[in-house]
Protein backbone atom coordinates (compact mmCIF):
# COMPACT_ATOMS: atom_id res chain seq x y z
CA UNK A 1 0.00 0.00 0.00
CA UNK A 2 3.21 2.58 1.01
CA UNK A 3 4.61 1.53 -2.33
CA UNK A 4 1.65 2.56 -4.56
CA UNK A 5 1.19 6.05 -2.52
CA UNK A 6 4.82 7.01 -3.18
CA UNK A 7 4.56 6.97 -6.49
CA UNK A 8 2.32 9.47 -6.50
CA UNK A 9 3.71 11.68 -4.02
CA UNK A 10 6.56 14.49 -4.45
CA UNK A 11 9.78 13.86 -2.73
CA UNK A 12 9.42 16.02 0.53
CA UNK A 13 5.97 14.17 0.79
CA UNK A 14 7.64 10.99 0.28
CA UNK A 15 10.40 11.91 3.12
CA UNK A 16 7.16 12.73 5.37
CA UNK A 17 4.92 9.35 4.89
CA UNK A 18 8.39 7.57 5.66
CA UNK A 19 9.01 8.72 8.56
CA UNK A 20 5.24 8.63 9.72
CA UNK A 21 5.72 4.62 8.72
CA UNK A 22 8.69 4.47 10.92
CA UNK A 23 7.43 6.54 13.60
CA UNK A 24 4.91 3.75 13.68
CA UNK A 25 6.65 0.76 13.09
CA UNK A 26 9.16 1.81 16.02
CA UNK A 27 5.50 2.57 18.46
CA UNK A 28 4.35 -1.29 16.98
CA UNK A 29 7.74 -2.93 18.50
CA UNK A 30 7.48 -0.55 21.79
CA UNK A 31 3.87 -1.48 22.25
CA UNK A 32 4.93 -5.41 21.51
CA UNK A 33 7.92 -5.15 23.99
CA UNK A 34 5.68 -3.52 26.73
CA UNK A 35 2.93 -6.75 26.74
CA UNK A 36 2.71 -8.12 30.99
CA UNK A 37 5.83 -9.83 31.97
CA UNK A 38 3.49 -12.97 32.42
CA UNK A 39 3.01 -13.13 28.12
CA UNK A 40 7.37 -13.72 28.07
CA UNK A 41 7.60 -15.50 31.62
CA UNK A 42 4.80 -18.26 30.69
CA UNK A 43 3.89 -21.04 28.64
CA UNK A 44 0.69 -21.82 27.94
CA UNK A 45 -0.98 -25.19 28.09
CA UNK A 46 -4.29 -26.63 27.32
CA UNK A 47 -6.35 -28.75 29.26
CA UNK A 48 -9.53 -30.06 27.63
CA UNK A 49 -12.19 -32.35 29.74
CA UNK A 50 -15.60 -33.55 30.22
CA UNK A 51 -16.39 -30.86 33.35
CA UNK A 52 -19.96 -31.14 32.92
CA UNK A 53 -22.34 -33.91 31.43
CA UNK A 54 -22.25 -37.53 31.97
CA UNK A 55 -18.31 -38.02 31.12
CA UNK A 56 -17.65 -35.72 34.15
CA UNK A 57 -18.05 -38.44 36.84
CA UNK A 58 -14.57 -39.79 34.98
CA UNK A 59 -12.37 -36.92 33.42
CA UNK A 60 -12.38 -34.08 35.99
CA UNK A 61 -10.48 -36.05 38.32
CA UNK A 62 -8.14 -36.49 35.33
CA UNK A 63 -7.98 -32.23 35.07
CA UNK A 64 -7.14 -32.53 38.26
CA UNK A 65 -4.55 -34.39 38.18
CA UNK A 66 -3.33 -32.69 35.10
CA UNK A 67 -3.64 -29.54 37.52
CA UNK A 68 -1.37 -31.18 40.02
CA UNK A 69 1.39 -32.27 37.81
CA UNK A 70 1.96 -28.73 36.79
CA UNK A 71 2.01 -27.22 39.89
CA UNK A 72 4.63 -29.31 40.67
CA UNK A 73 6.80 -28.47 38.02
CA UNK A 74 6.09 -25.23 38.73
CA UNK A 75 7.16 -25.32 41.83
CA UNK A 76 10.31 -26.40 40.74
CA UNK A 77 11.42 -24.01 38.30
CA UNK A 78 8.75 -24.51 34.88
CA UNK A 79 9.85 -25.58 31.69
CA UNK A 80 12.49 -23.62 30.15
CA UNK A 81 12.74 -21.31 33.08
CA UNK A 82 9.15 -20.22 32.58
CA UNK A 83 5.90 -21.15 34.67
CA UNK A 84 3.74 -23.06 33.03
CA UNK A 85 0.17 -21.04 32.56
CA UNK A 86 -2.84 -23.54 32.20
CA UNK A 87 -6.12 -22.49 30.42
CA UNK A 88 -8.93 -25.39 30.84
CA UNK A 89 -11.83 -25.62 28.51
CA UNK A 90 -15.29 -28.11 29.30
CA UNK A 91 -15.37 -30.67 26.41
CA UNK A 92 -18.94 -31.37 28.33
CA UNK A 93 -19.09 -34.09 27.01
CA UNK A 94 -20.36 -33.69 23.31
CA UNK A 95 -17.58 -34.41 21.07
CA UNK A 96 -18.13 -31.32 18.45
CA UNK A 97 -17.47 -29.47 21.09
CA UNK A 98 -14.32 -31.46 21.85
CA UNK A 99 -13.59 -30.34 18.55
CA UNK A 100 -14.48 -26.26 18.99
CA UNK A 101 -12.32 -25.91 21.80
CA UNK A 102 -9.22 -27.51 20.84
CA UNK A 103 -9.17 -25.13 17.86
CA UNK A 104 -9.96 -21.93 20.08
CA UNK A 105 -7.03 -23.29 22.33
CA UNK A 106 -4.35 -23.85 19.46
CA UNK A 107 -5.72 -20.57 17.38
CA UNK A 108 -6.53 -17.82 19.81
CA UNK A 109 -4.70 -19.19 22.91
CA UNK A 110 -2.08 -20.36 21.11
CA UNK A 111 -1.41 -23.44 22.97
CA UNK A 112 1.65 -24.96 23.06
CA UNK A 113 0.42 -28.12 24.11
CA UNK A 114 -3.32 -29.86 25.11
CA UNK A 115 -3.63 -32.53 27.63
CA UNK A 116 -7.03 -33.97 27.10
CA UNK A 117 -9.78 -35.61 26.14
CA UNK A 118 -11.20 -39.41 27.62
CA UNK A 119 -13.57 -40.82 24.64
CA UNK A 120 -12.66 -42.09 21.29
CA UNK A 121 -15.37 -39.99 19.89
CA UNK A 122 -13.92 -36.95 21.56
CA UNK A 123 -10.20 -38.11 20.53
CA UNK A 124 -11.34 -38.41 16.63
CA UNK A 125 -13.16 -35.27 16.90
CA UNK A 126 -9.83 -33.21 18.12
CA UNK A 127 -7.82 -35.46 15.72
CA UNK A 128 -8.15 -33.42 12.22
CA UNK A 129 -7.46 -30.01 14.66
CA UNK A 130 -4.27 -30.82 15.66
CA UNK A 131 -3.13 -32.22 12.81
CA UNK A 132 -4.64 -29.16 10.62
CA UNK A 133 -2.69 -26.86 13.08
CA UNK A 134 0.50 -28.43 13.84
CA UNK A 135 -0.94 -28.54 17.72
CA UNK A 136 0.57 -31.43 20.02
CA UNK A 137 -2.01 -33.47 22.00
CA UNK A 138 -1.27 -35.43 24.69
CA UNK A 139 -4.55 -38.52 25.20
CA UNK A 140 -4.29 -40.11 28.76
CA UNK A 141 -7.32 -42.59 28.08
CA UNK A 142 -6.92 -45.96 27.39
CA UNK A 143 -8.29 -46.83 23.54
CA UNK A 144 -9.45 -49.17 20.89
CA UNK A 145 -5.94 -48.92 19.17
CA UNK A 146 -5.92 -49.14 15.40
CA UNK A 147 -4.78 -45.43 14.92
CA UNK A 148 -1.00 -43.26 15.31
CA UNK A 149 -1.76 -39.77 14.57
CA UNK A 150 1.95 -37.75 14.57
CA UNK A 151 -0.14 -34.51 16.51
CA UNK A 152 -0.75 -37.03 19.76
CA UNK A 153 1.13 -38.78 21.80
CA UNK A 154 -1.11 -41.47 23.66
CA UNK A 155 -0.09 -41.77 27.43
CA UNK A 156 -3.16 -44.62 27.95
CA UNK A 157 -3.13 -47.82 26.80
CA UNK A 158 -3.56 -48.99 23.40
CA UNK A 159 -5.71 -52.67 22.94
CA UNK A 160 -2.32 -54.97 23.12
CA UNK A 161 -1.84 -53.33 26.81
CA UNK A 162 -5.53 -53.67 28.16
CA UNK A 163 -8.15 -55.32 26.36
CA UNK A 164 -6.09 -58.39 24.49
CA UNK A 165 -4.22 -58.93 27.71
CA UNK A 166 -7.51 -59.25 29.61
CA UNK A 167 -9.06 -61.42 27.09
CA UNK A 168 -5.98 -63.98 27.12
CA UNK A 169 -6.43 -63.86 31.25
CA UNK A 170 -10.54 -64.69 31.35
CA UNK A 171 -9.49 -67.43 28.52
CA UNK A 172 -6.59 -68.84 31.29
CA UNK A 173 -9.47 -68.91 33.69
CA UNK A 174 -11.47 -71.42 32.05
CA UNK A 175 -13.63 -68.44 30.75
CA UNK A 176 -15.49 -69.47 26.96
CA UNK A 177 -18.63 -68.17 27.14
CA UNK A 178 -18.51 -64.10 26.58
CA UNK A 179 -21.28 -61.35 26.86
CA UNK A 180 -19.89 -57.96 25.25
CA UNK A 181 -21.56 -54.68 26.83
CA UNK A 182 -20.56 -51.29 25.30
CA UNK A 183 -21.66 -47.73 25.31
CA UNK A 184 -22.52 -46.71 21.70
CA UNK A 185 -19.36 -45.02 19.88
CA UNK A 186 -16.44 -46.03 18.78
CA UNK A 187 -14.44 -47.56 21.48
CA UNK A 188 -16.54 -50.31 22.76
CA UNK A 189 -17.72 -51.10 18.89
CA UNK A 190 -14.30 -51.46 17.95
CA UNK A 191 -12.89 -53.15 20.95
CA UNK A 192 -15.81 -55.96 20.60
CA UNK A 193 -15.20 -56.48 17.20
CA UNK A 194 -11.01 -56.86 18.11
CA UNK A 195 -12.27 -59.55 20.80
CA UNK A 196 -14.80 -61.31 18.24
CA UNK A 197 -11.64 -61.82 16.57
CA UNK A 198 -9.10 -63.01 19.14
CA UNK A 199 -11.95 -65.53 20.16
CA UNK A 200 -12.22 -66.74 16.81
CA UNK A 201 -8.68 -67.04 17.01
CA UNK A 202 -9.55 -69.90 19.98
CA UNK A 203 -12.65 -71.13 17.82
CA UNK A 204 -15.14 -69.12 20.18
CA UNK A 205 -17.18 -66.55 19.88
CA UNK A 206 -19.44 -64.25 21.80
CA UNK A 207 -22.82 -65.57 23.58
CA UNK A 208 -24.32 -61.66 23.15
CA UNK A 209 -23.74 -58.14 22.40
CA UNK A 210 -25.48 -55.09 23.37
CA UNK A 211 -24.63 -51.37 23.72
CA UNK A 212 -26.65 -48.42 24.82
CA UNK A 213 -26.32 -44.79 24.31
CA UNK A 214 -23.97 -42.87 26.74
CA UNK A 215 -25.97 -41.78 29.96
CA UNK A 216 -28.30 -44.84 29.62
CA UNK A 217 -29.14 -45.45 32.63
CA UNK A 218 -32.09 -48.56 32.24
CA UNK A 219 -30.46 -52.04 32.16
CA UNK A 220 -33.09 -54.31 33.25
CA UNK A 221 -33.93 -55.10 30.22
CA UNK A 222 -30.11 -55.78 29.33
CA UNK A 223 -29.77 -57.60 32.41
CA UNK A 224 -32.62 -59.98 31.44
CA UNK A 225 -30.89 -60.38 28.13
CA UNK A 226 -28.09 -61.77 29.94
CA UNK A 227 -29.45 -64.04 31.93
CA UNK A 228 -30.97 -65.57 28.74
CA UNK A 229 -27.59 -65.85 27.21
CA UNK A 230 -26.06 -67.27 30.08
CA UNK A 231 -22.56 -66.18 29.50
CA UNK A 232 -19.38 -67.15 32.32
CA UNK A 233 -18.27 -63.47 32.27
CA UNK A 234 -19.09 -60.07 30.90
CA UNK A 235 -16.79 -58.32 29.10
CA UNK A 236 -17.73 -54.30 29.81
CA UNK A 237 -16.52 -51.11 27.67
CA UNK A 238 -19.68 -49.35 28.74
CA UNK A 239 -18.54 -45.34 29.95
CA UNK A 240 -19.65 -42.25 32.23
CA UNK A 241 -22.04 -42.63 34.79
CA UNK A 242 -24.08 -46.32 32.90
CA UNK A 243 -21.74 -47.88 34.90
CA UNK A 244 -23.64 -46.63 38.02
CA UNK A 245 -26.99 -47.48 36.96
CA UNK A 246 -25.33 -51.04 35.25
CA UNK A 247 -23.75 -52.41 38.30
CA UNK A 248 -26.85 -51.33 41.03
CA UNK A 249 -28.95 -53.16 39.08
CA UNK A 250 -26.97 -55.89 38.46
CA UNK A 251 -26.58 -56.20 42.27
CA UNK A 252 -30.55 -55.86 42.74
CA UNK A 253 -31.41 -58.53 40.10
CA UNK A 254 -29.29 -60.93 42.45
CA UNK A 255 -26.47 -60.64 40.39
CA UNK A 256 -22.88 -61.17 42.32
CA UNK A 257 -19.41 -61.20 41.04
CA UNK A 258 -19.34 -64.93 42.48
CA UNK A 259 -22.34 -65.88 40.24
CA UNK A 260 -21.24 -64.08 37.26
CA UNK A 261 -18.00 -61.96 37.16
CA UNK A 262 -17.86 -58.79 34.83
CA UNK A 263 -14.53 -57.40 33.61
CA UNK A 264 -14.29 -53.64 32.95
CA UNK A 265 -12.27 -52.05 30.88
CA UNK A 266 -13.40 -48.05 31.78
CA UNK A 267 -13.90 -48.66 35.20
CA UNK A 268 -11.34 -47.23 37.62
CA UNK A 269 -11.28 -46.31 41.60
CA UNK A 270 -12.75 -42.91 40.84
CA UNK A 271 -15.58 -44.32 38.68
CA UNK A 272 -16.06 -47.27 41.66
CA UNK A 273 -16.50 -44.16 43.85
CA UNK A 274 -19.55 -43.11 42.55
CA UNK A 275 -20.93 -46.91 41.75
CA UNK A 276 -20.53 -48.10 45.19
CA UNK A 277 -17.78 -50.02 46.16
CA UNK A 278 -20.82 -52.84 47.54
CA UNK A 279 -22.27 -52.83 44.30
CA UNK A 280 -18.93 -53.55 42.36
CA UNK A 281 -17.38 -56.10 45.07
CA UNK A 282 -15.81 -58.99 42.97
CA UNK A 283 -16.04 -58.11 39.69
CA UNK A 284 -12.43 -57.41 38.02
CA UNK A 285 -11.09 -54.51 36.01
CA UNK A 286 -8.22 -54.26 33.70
CA UNK A 287 -5.57 -51.24 33.35
CA UNK A 288 -1.89 -50.47 33.55
CA UNK A 289 -2.11 -48.93 37.39
CA UNK A 290 -3.72 -49.20 40.35
CA UNK A 291 -3.82 -46.99 43.71
CA UNK A 292 -2.69 -49.85 45.63
CA UNK A 293 0.73 -50.33 42.91
CA UNK A 294 3.17 -50.71 45.44
CA UNK A 295 6.10 -48.62 43.83
CA UNK A 296 7.88 -45.16 46.07
CA UNK A 297 7.10 -42.74 42.80
CA UNK A 298 2.91 -43.89 43.41
CA UNK A 299 3.32 -43.72 47.40
CA UNK A 300 4.78 -39.94 46.73
CA UNK A 301 2.08 -39.35 43.84
CA UNK A 302 -0.96 -40.71 46.25
CA UNK A 303 0.02 -38.66 49.46
CA UNK A 304 0.13 -35.17 47.01
CA UNK A 305 -3.03 -36.11 44.87
CA UNK A 306 -4.95 -36.23 48.57
CA UNK A 307 -3.07 -33.22 49.28
CA UNK A 308 -3.95 -31.47 47.49
CA UNK A 309 -7.40 -32.54 46.69
CA UNK A 310 -9.09 -34.37 49.81
CA UNK A 311 -7.84 -37.64 51.98
CA UNK A 312 -11.49 -39.16 50.54
CA UNK A 313 -9.90 -38.72 46.88
CA UNK A 314 -8.62 -41.44 45.07
CA UNK A 315 -6.30 -42.02 41.92
CA UNK A 316 -6.89 -44.10 39.14
CA UNK A 317 -5.13 -45.21 35.80
CA UNK A 318 -6.40 -42.35 33.54
CA UNK A 319 -5.46 -39.94 36.40
CA UNK A 320 -1.58 -41.24 36.05
CA UNK A 321 -1.84 -41.46 32.47
CA UNK A 322 -2.61 -37.58 32.90
CA UNK A 323 -0.14 -36.73 35.45
CA UNK A 324 2.95 -37.99 33.73
CA UNK A 325 1.87 -37.17 30.43
CA UNK A 326 2.90 -33.37 31.67
CA UNK A 327 6.20 -34.85 32.57
CA UNK A 328 6.70 -36.38 29.56
CA UNK A 329 5.92 -33.53 27.54
CA UNK A 330 8.12 -31.44 29.78
CA UNK A 331 11.21 -33.34 29.81
CA UNK A 332 10.55 -33.42 26.04
CA UNK A 333 10.74 -29.64 25.75
CA UNK A 334 13.98 -29.25 28.17
CA UNK A 335 15.67 -31.98 26.38
CA UNK A 336 14.55 -30.09 22.83
CA UNK A 337 15.12 -26.38 24.58
CA UNK A 338 12.12 -25.20 22.76
CA UNK A 339 7.98 -25.54 22.63
CA UNK A 340 8.20 -26.37 18.56
CA UNK A 341 6.21 -29.29 18.08
CA UNK A 342 8.54 -31.25 15.58
CA UNK A 343 11.39 -30.47 18.07
CA UNK A 344 9.56 -31.81 20.91
CA UNK A 345 8.47 -35.19 18.68
CA UNK A 346 11.84 -35.89 17.82
CA UNK A 347 13.21 -35.08 21.73
CA UNK A 348 10.22 -37.52 22.87
CA UNK A 349 11.39 -40.60 21.16
CA UNK A 350 12.52 -43.67 23.39
CA UNK A 351 12.47 -41.20 26.35
CA UNK A 352 11.48 -42.70 29.65
CA UNK A 353 9.72 -41.27 32.73
CA UNK A 354 9.59 -43.53 36.17
CA UNK A 355 6.10 -43.20 36.95
CA UNK A 356 3.65 -43.79 39.60
CA UNK A 357 2.90 -47.29 37.85
CA UNK A 358 6.23 -47.88 36.58
CA UNK A 359 8.68 -47.24 34.15
CA UNK A 360 6.91 -45.46 30.99
CA UNK A 361 8.92 -45.75 27.31
CA UNK A 362 7.84 -43.26 24.64
CA UNK A 363 7.97 -45.46 21.39
CA UNK A 364 9.94 -44.23 18.43
CA UNK A 365 7.70 -44.53 15.69
CA UNK A 366 4.21 -44.64 17.31
CA UNK A 367 3.65 -41.71 20.15
CA UNK A 368 2.61 -44.14 22.06
CA UNK A 369 4.38 -45.75 25.61
CA UNK A 370 5.23 -49.32 27.40
CA UNK A 371 3.40 -49.94 30.12
CA UNK A 372 2.95 -52.73 32.49
CA UNK A 373 -0.54 -54.56 32.24
CA UNK A 374 -2.41 -55.17 35.01
CA UNK A 375 -5.85 -56.87 36.26
CA UNK A 376 -7.28 -56.62 39.16
CA UNK A 377 -9.94 -57.64 41.91
CA UNK A 378 -12.88 -54.61 43.34
CA UNK A 379 -12.83 -54.82 47.15
CA UNK A 380 -15.32 -54.11 50.25
CA UNK A 381 -13.01 -50.18 50.29
CA UNK A 382 -13.20 -49.70 46.46
CA UNK A 383 -9.54 -50.33 45.98
CA UNK A 384 -8.47 -53.06 43.89
CA UNK A 385 -6.02 -56.23 44.58
CA UNK A 386 -3.94 -56.85 41.80
CA UNK A 387 -4.41 -60.52 40.68
CA UNK A 388 -2.34 -60.51 37.28
CA UNK A 389 0.33 -58.22 35.93
CA UNK A 390 2.91 -58.35 32.75
CA UNK A 391 5.60 -58.77 34.27
CA UNK A 392 7.18 -55.97 32.64
CA UNK A 393 6.42 -52.72 30.29
CA UNK A 394 4.46 -54.14 26.99
CA UNK A 395 5.69 -52.53 23.94
CA UNK A 396 2.80 -50.67 22.54
CA UNK A 397 1.21 -52.66 19.36
CA UNK A 398 -1.80 -50.21 18.20
CA UNK A 399 -2.33 -52.40 14.57
CA UNK A 400 -1.76 -55.51 17.05
CA UNK A 401 0.98 -56.22 13.99
CA UNK A 402 2.31 -59.01 16.44
CA UNK A 403 -1.03 -61.04 16.46
CA UNK A 404 -2.45 -63.30 12.99
CA UNK A 405 -5.83 -63.26 14.21
CA UNK A 406 -6.06 -59.30 13.71
CA UNK A 407 -5.36 -59.49 9.82
CA UNK A 408 -8.36 -58.69 8.68
CA UNK A 409 -8.43 -55.82 11.78
CA UNK A 410 -5.40 -54.57 10.12
CA UNK A 411 -7.18 -54.11 6.54
CA UNK A 412 -9.89 -52.81 7.48
CA UNK A 413 -7.85 -50.04 9.06
CA UNK A 414 -5.94 -49.19 6.74
CA UNK A 415 -2.65 -50.40 7.78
Amino acid sequence: MFRFLSLRLNGAAKLWMMGILVVSLLALAACSSSQPAADSDTIKIGVLHSLSGTMSISETAVKDATELAVSEINANGGVLGKQLEVIVEDGASDWPNFAEKAKKLLQEDEVAVVFGGWTSASRKAMLPVFESNNGLLFYPVQYEGLESSPNIFYTGATTNQQIVPAVEYLLEQGKSKFYLLGSDYVFPRTSNLIITQQLAGSGLEPVGEEYTPLGHTEYSTVISKIRAADPDVVFSTLNGDSNVAFFKQLKDAGISAVDLPTLSVSVAEEEITGIGADNMLGHLVAWNYFQTTETPENEKFVKAFKSKYGENRVTDDPIEAGYFGVYLWANAVEKAGTTDVAAVKVAAKGLQYQAPGGLVTVHNENQHVAKTVRIGEVRSDGQIDEVWNSGEPVVPDPYLDTYEWAEGLREGSGN
